[in-house]
């Protein structure tokens, strides 16, 4: 039985992920770094950012400039205040599951400033309380199963117990790793991947009711 649903963040909660590649993108391109923007969601999605740091650098050979992280946050900081929304039909999901007896969390790889920011412009924060979580919580960040062992842990929950909602491959891979049952929501075309690495994929998130009954 089904005690408690962890979600993602980006992507799964918040329709953030187009945005912030996009300012990854073009903060990439102008250190000599030149990806599309399918490119930088395929191989830094789902990702810390120290290893977005790590892995821009040895595709470039060279270090990024040192404030490279400041101004990029600066700009996708905007972007999001701009135009972040929740994505389509997550607020009446957590709505409905609020009534049910099982626990809900979220287990991301970003920053606690970043998921403060993005769950208060969308007004999704208050679902979850101080049951929000990060990599930097735990020694190996997705796709490893830390972060998401370390989240039942904390909600004291087995993981046999648990329901991960997942939109990357890296996220994917870690809560199969930890033993867990994963939704990929995908609506990005990577169905195939996303099933491959264990994840029961579906589009449309009303769908996540069906598999806790």
């Amino acid at each position: 039985m089904i005690e408690l649903i962890i979600f993602d963040c980006d992507g799964v909660l918040v329709d953030s992920e187009i945005l912030a590649n996009e300012m990854l993108r073009q903060a990439l391109d102008t250190c000599g770094l030149s990806m599309s923007i399918e490119q930088v969601i395929e191989v830094f999605v789902g990702r810390s950012m120290p290893y977005v740091v790590e892995k821009s650098q040895e595709m470039l050979g060279h270090d990024l400039p040192e404030d490279f992280l400041d101004r990029l946050q600066v700009k996708t900081y905007a972007a999001f205040k701009r135009s972040l929304k929740p994505v389509q039909g997550i607020r009446h999901i957590l709505k409905s599951l609020s009534k049910l007896p099982q626990k809900t969390c979220v287990a991301s790889s970003g920053s606690f400033e970043k998921m403060d920011l993005t769950l208060g412009l969308t007004d999704l924060k208050h679902f979850f309380g101080e049951n929000i979580f990060n990599s930097s919580q735990v020694k190996r960040g997705k796709p490893y199963p830390d972060l998401f062992l370390y989240a039942a842990a904390q909600m004291a929950v087995d993981p046999s117990c648990c329901l991960v909602v997942e939109d990357s491959l890296p996220g994917v891979q870690g809560a199969v790793a930890a033993g867990m049952e994963v939704l990929a929501y995908s609506v990005r075309g990577q169905d195939r991947n996303l099933a491959i690495a264990g994840g029961m994929v579906f589009s449309d998130m009303k769908d996540i009711l069906k598999y806790i009954e």
